[in-house]
């Protein structure tokens, strides 16, 4: 009798636990995949653990070893641009070893985000199916996989952008707990600068309806995170550049040879040129094998990820419908009136920072099952997905 109640307990533990085991998985798999495409080689563009060792020693300026890196000369010393919370997870190995493997964070980043995702499409109620097709989409349908295998210095600030956003997802779409969401939300920002943006979406998700003493706990929880976070940027800046804003764009926009020696980077004579490599850009076609060349400066989102048109679809629930469209606004925001498109990518990544939000809107749009047309454009995106991760293992990245 004993052993049989037991078993009971054992087997409801079991039921109980079963949605978060199947989001391990699904991470797991994609950690291994992504590994796989990696062929275990670590990026040369590594600023990311320049920056942890000058962390560990106490700095921030950079020893620069060579005009491969992308550091900006300022004030007579480097620094990398790019938001630091790569580096900081890189800074323990660092501390103890001396150096990381950059390309190995990513991948571990990779498998946490798809795996974050699978957890969210649990949250929302969909089905086995769909999130299996959402999960491949993440992965191989959007620049995620591709980021995660090469590891640079760019490259992984994306995907621990990614990873930091489905993981605020998972817990806005679940529990709704304040300090969680925020903290998230705190490193996708960190990660890529554009996820800041999304901060007054989440803290209405988060808040909205709850009883009064909630919505206090919740207010509080949230608000003390983010406050946090605006203390250790402004006082990351300060250490920087002696101001408490981020100047680091601004002026490698204003040394960069495609830029302008005055003016900002975000400008709107900017936006026809985004127009055009966020929807028009084209591979160029040719009569011999591969037949389709990915130009060096990307393919647009048409033709690599038209699944993303079922983000259109989505109609219930309302606010989290809205929520999802009003983040993905204000985040790609940035994005399209920029001076550049990411260049040196095989699609467009900085549709990064705004496709979490997307995804989660894909995903509400096929709950239950998943239509024809919608696994014809998946598979299409995972298709392109996986030949452009071919395409520059074989040609540009050997």
């Amino acid at each position: 009798m004993g052993i049989r109640i037991s078993m009971r307990f054992a087997s409801a533990a079991l039921e109980r636990r079963a949605p978060l085991l199947r989001a391990i998985a699904a991470g797991l798999i994609a950690l291994v995949f992504a590994a796989v495409l990696a062929h275990g080689r670590a990026t040369p563009y590594n600023g990311y653990v320049l920056l942890a060792q000058a962390f560990a020693h106490g700095r921030i300026a950079i020893d620069w070893p060579g005009p491969w890196i992308d550091a900006l000369p300022y004030a007579g010393r480097y620094w990398v641009i790019e938001a630091p919370l790569p580096a900081v997870l890189l800074l323990p190995w660092v501390a103890l070893f001396g150096s990381a493997d950059q390309t190995l964070l990513a991948v571990v980043l990779c498998g946490l985000a798809v795996g974050a995702c699978w957890r969210t499409c649990e949250h929302i109620g969909t089905s086995t199916a769909t999130a299996t097709w959402i999960c491949a989409f993440l992965f191989a349908g959007t620049q995620l996989a591709w980021c995660a295998m090469l590891g640079d210095v760019w490259f992984v600030a994306h995907v621990a952008a990614v990873a930091c956003a489905f993981l605020a997802l998972a817990e806005v779409t679940g529990k709704r707990r304040g300090s969680l969401v925020a903290l998230a939300l705190v490193g996708a920002a960190f990660s890529r600068f554009a996820l800041v943006l999304a901060i007054p979406v989440f803290a209405w998700l988060v808040l909205r309806e709850r009883p009064r003493a909630e919505m206090r706990r919740a207010a509080i929880g949230f608000g003390a995170a983010i406050a946090l976070g605006a203390v250790l940027w402004v006082a990351y800046n300060q250490a920087r550049w002696g101001v408490w804003y981020d100047i680091g764009y601004t002026e490698w926009y204003h040394q960069d040879g495609a830029g302008s020696p005055e003016g900002s980077p975000f400008q709107l004579r900017y936006f026809g040129y985004q127009l055009w490599s966020f929807f028009v850009q084209a591979p160029a076609f040719v009569a011999t094998w591969p037949f389709a060349v990915p130009g060096i400066g990307g393919v647009a989102l048409t033709w690599t990820s038209p699944a993303l048109v079922l983000a259109f679809f989505a109609r219930r629930p309302r606010a989290l419908v809205a929520g999802m469209w009003l983040a993905a606004l204000l985040v790609a925001g940035p994005s399209f009136i920029y001076y550049v498109n990411g260049f040196a990518q095989f699609g467009m990544r900085h549709a990064l920072d705004f496709e979490p939000f997307l995804i989660v809107l894909m995903a509400l749009a096929i709950p239950a099952r998943v239509p024809p047309i919608a696994k014809c454009l998946l598979a299409w995106s995972v298709a392109a997905g996986w030949w452009g991760i071919w395409y520059w293992n074989a040609f540009y990245r050997r």
